[in-house]
C-alpha cells in the first residue's frame, strides 16, 4: 500500500477538490490579468445584485470559485481545508458538498437581501429617468470615481452604481457555513487563532466571530468611522452562519448521524 506525503493527499475528496479549483481560478484570472476568452471573469462570474444588468443566474454559484487575490483564496481554503475535513470525514462527501453549496448560496441570497433594502432606499431618491441612466451609465461612473473623478453628480446615483455594479466574489458564505457547522458538532476543539496567544474552544470562537461580523455589518450599512470603504461582504458571511445553523438543526432532527 502507497501513501501520499503531498500536503492534499490525506485530504478528503471534496475538500481536496474545492481548494485546487478554487486555486486554478485565481491562478487563470492572473495569467488572463482578469479576462478569460475576452470576458471580464469577475463580471461573468462573481455575483451582482439581481436588478443588475450584470446579473446572471449562474452567478449565485460561480462567485464561490472566484477571489479577489491570494490571501483572500488563503484565507477561505485555510478555514475549508482545516474545517471542512472533519465534517467531511464525518457525514460523507455528498452530504458535505450539498452543505457547502447550501451554505454559499443561501448566505448570497440573504446578502442581496441586504442589498435589495438599501437599492430600495435609493432608489426612492431618484426619478424613472435617473434610474435607466445609472443602469446604462453606471460603469463609466464607477471606473471615473475610481479615477478619482466625481462620477454622476448625484450622490445617491453613485451610490446606487456601485451597489448594481460591484460583484460579490468569494467562497466565505460557504466557509463560515462550515465554521459554525464545526462549532456545533465539535463545541470543545480547541483552537487557535492567530493572534490570540491561547486556545479557544470552538462554540465561543463561532460566537465571537458571529458578533463581530453583526456589528461590523452594522457598521458598514451606518457608514460608522472606521468602516466606511469596507469592502468586506460581512451580511454574506452572516447569512452562512445563519444558514447552517439552520441547516444542522434540521439535519439533527432528521438524519440522527449528523
Amino acid at each position: 500500500m502507497r501513501y501520499g506525503t503531498g500536503p492534499l493527499a490525506n485530504t478528503p475528496t471534496v475538500v481536496k477538490n474545492l481548494v485546487i479549483i478554487n486555486a486554478i481560478m485565481l491562478l487563470v484570472k492572473y495569467l488572463g490579468k482578469g479576462q478569460l476568452l475576452g470576458f471580464h471573469m469577475d463580471t461573468v462570474l462573481g455575483l451582482h445584485y439581481i436588478s443588475s444588468p450584470e446579473f446572471k443566474p449562474w452567478q449565485l454559484v460561480t462567485h464561490l470559485f472566484m477571489h479577489g487575490n491570494f490571501w483572500h483564496l488563503f484565507m477561505n481554503m485555510f478555514g475549508l481545508f482545516m474545517l471542512g475535513a472533519p465534517l467531511e470525514y464525518r457525514w460523507g462527501s455528498k452530504r458535505f458538498l450539498m452543505y457547502y453549496f447550501i451554505c454559499g448560496i443561501g448566505a448570497a441570497l440573504l446578502y442581496m437581501g441586504v442589498q435589495g433594502w438599501n437599492y430600495h432606499e435609493l432608489a426612492l431618491t431618484l426619478t424613472p429617468e435617473n434610474l435607466a441612466l445609472v443602469k446604462s451609465q453606471g460603469p463609466q461612473a464607477m471606473m471615473d470615481l475610481y479615477m478619482g473623478g466625481v462620477g454622476f453628480d448625484n450622490t445617491a446615483m453613485n451610490d446606487l452604481a456601485i451597489l448594481l455594479f460591484t460583484d460579490l466574489v468569494g467562497a466565505s458564505g460557504a466557509v463560515f457555513g462550515i465554521l459554525v457547522a464545526f462549532g456545533m458538532l465539535y463545541p470543545n476543539a480547541e483552537l487557535m487563532i492567530f493572534p490570540l496567544p491561547i486556545p479557544i474552544k470552538a462554540k465561543y470562537f463561532v460566537i465571537l466571530y458571529g458578533a463581530y461580523e453583526l456589528y461590523a455589518g452594522y457598521a458598514q450599512q451606518a457608514g460608522l468611522a472606521g468602516h466606511q470603504g469596507d469592502n468586506v461582504a460581512h451580511f454574506a458571511h452572516i447569512g452562512g452562519l445563519i444558514v447552517g445553523f439552520i441547516t444542522i438543526m434540521i439535519w439533527k432532527r432528521r438524519l440522527p448521524d449528523t
